[in-house]
């Protein structure tokens, strides 16, 4: 029997248990597979996970007499000792996803096959277990499919972006023919947690997103504030600093013309993508799904365009982007013998409406994702009496970057390009 690990760590990956493993190859190969032995085969990188601990398990087994091996990503809580609020959260997403791959998947992609569709792309869920402490989710391995992560300091291109988008619309499309199905029900009440979100997964929440944002924005106001130009960006930085959590309720109000399930954080270490011989992306798969919800589709299009293009590409591109993303959904809905909800026009202006949303992750995320990962802070042993010098440490590497990073000051400053023409502060 292998170990899962050095005995002596204290690590979320020691929870993994022979049990766990057996659940999963059963669900996967059926219960007539043997489990021979299997080991924890860590494989991420710093800067690649921050809301859980993602690590894999190498399978060997027997089936019809024949020796096999197999692999598993398995996600888990990561337990760190940043304090009571940070570990509900942490908690609180774990039960998320795993309602969306137990309960909300499976009924989306009925709605898409029995029509003749191709079900999402995600990855095939095995086994979950919430033992308290010890929360673990296995999934399908999607590196023995090809996928991989995009380079996240280089910024998604047209075709990356494109197929990302197209799969967001099968999702959020979908979700409207399964509300089809009990019209007179809000989406969100048939489930349990997709309700569960940053600003009321505690009673702490909204201060807690306040902290969390608060030094990002100082941050940034202090960056733009002697660059001519950006005193708009200044400006609204300045408003939001103190108060991040009233913009980003504002950003998931209910909007009942666009309201769809949304992935809630599709970015670009989110998605992974599968290549030709040619080295061209020809195929996407969404992954942590943990922050699914219900909310307006243009807040997962925001987030996605804000955080992992750079603004030239983004602005050169957004209407075509748009129309990617409308073309499809209107696919499926067709498909489901239903009318599109909204028009092009309208998501146009819906996309506008919620730019806020993507500006306050875009900023949240920028520094972590043109660092190299060995300047990212180890978050699997940050303490809470860490996090000053955590924040102050984050700080002057931004503050490095701008100074000495041209591809960083470039994709920093477009985040807030186009704010003046959609008069997010008034002047």
């Amino acid at each position: 029997m292998a170990s899962a690990g050095d005995a002596e760590a204290v690590r979320p990956q020691n929870n993994i248990t022979e049990a766990h493993v057996k659940a999963a190859l059963t669900a996967d190969k059926g219960s007539e597979a043997d489990l021979v032995s299997w080991s924890v085969k860590d494989f991420t990188h710093k800067g690649d996970n921050y809301a859980t601990i993602v690590t894999s398990i190498s399978v060997k087994f027997s089936l019809a007499g024949q020796e096999q091996t197999t692999s598993y990503v398995v996600k888990l809580n990561p337990k760190r000792p940043i304090g009571q609020d940070f570990s509900a959260f942490t908690l609180a997403i774990f039960y998320k996803e795993a309602e969306f791959f137990q309960e909300i998947l499976p009924l989306l992609n009925s709605e898409l096959t029995v029509r003749g569709l191709q079900g999402l792309r995600v990855a095939k869920w095995f086994y979950t277990s919430l033992e308290k402490d010890k929360e673990m989710i296995f999934l399908e391995d999607l590196r023995s499919r090809g996928f991989k992560m995009f380079d996240r300091k280089k910024g998604m291109d047209v075709a990356h972006a494109t197929l990302v988008l197209k799969e967001l619309a099968r999702l959020h499309a979908a979700s409207l023919l399964l509300k089809a199905t009990a019209p007179e029900q809000d989406l969100a009440d048939r489930f349990t947690h997709i309700k569960v979100d940053w600003i009321n997964y505690s009673q702490n929440s909204k201060k807690m997103i306040n902290e969390m944002f608060s030094g990002l924005f100082a941050n940034a106001e202090a960056l733009v504030h002697d660059i001519e130009g950006y005193e708009v960006a200044e400006q609204w930085l300045a408003a939001y600093k103190n108060n991040s959590a009233d913009l980003l309720e504002r950003s998931l109000g209910r909007s009942l013309k666009f309201d769809v399930i949304c992935h809630g954080d599709c970015w670009n270490n989110n998605v992974l993508f599968r290549y030709n011989e040619e080295d061209d992306p020809v195929d996407v798969m969404l992954v942590d799904l943990q922050l699914n919800r219900v909310a307006s589709a243009a807040t997962d299009l925001n987030y996605l365009l804000y955080t992992s293009l750079h603004g030239n590409d983004r602005k050169a591109n957004w209407r075509d982007f748009l129309s990617s993303y409308y073309d499809t959904f209107k696919d499926v809905m067709e498909a489901g013998g239903r009318d599109m909800p909204f028009t092009l026009e309208e998501l146009h202006q819906e996309y506008r409406n919620k730019m806020e949303y993507g500006l306050l992750f875009a900023t949240m995320t920028v520094s972590a994702m043109m660092c190299e990962s060995n300047d990212i802070p180890d978050f699997n042993n940050l303490k809470e009496e860490d996090i000053p010098k955590f924040m102050e440490e984050s700080r002057q590497m931004t503050l490095s970057m701008m100074k000495d990073n041209p591809l960083f000051r470039s994709r920093f400053l477009a985040m807030y390009d186009e704010m003046l023409k959609q008069d997010l502060v008034k002047k």
